[in-house]
């Protein structure tokens, strides 16, 4: 006897892998509650970790972009920093009547 295959829609799919993320349950317990196969459900996240990097030390887009932003924040502050320096030894060494 032949065994039909279920099909699952997207939305479907992004809400079990939303569960498995957010609430932090095993996947094995996620897909007993939604009644479908561990394997099938562990599947689904793996595609939705990919892009996110999980666990190969590459940065999301959203991690990526905050790195170029405090990069550049981090820049500004060694500016000010480098101008504060040359300022405050310029005042000592006119305080200092050099």
């Amino acid at each position: 006897m032949a065994e039909t295959r279920r099909k699952f829609d997207a939305d479907f799919k992004e809400g079990a892998v939303r569960l498995v993320r957010d609430t932090g349950k095993p996947i094995a317990q996620v897909a007993r509650d939604l009644g479908i196969n561990a394997g099938t459900l562990g599947n689904w996240v793996e595609v939705d970790r990919r892009p996110r990097g999980a666990g190969q030390g590459a940065l999301s887009e959203d991690e990526r972009a905050e790195l170029v932003r405090l990069r550049r924040e981090n820049a500004e502050l060694a500016v000010r920093c480098d101008v504060l320096k040359r300022s405050t030894a310029r005042w000592v060494s006119e305080a200092m009547g050099r």
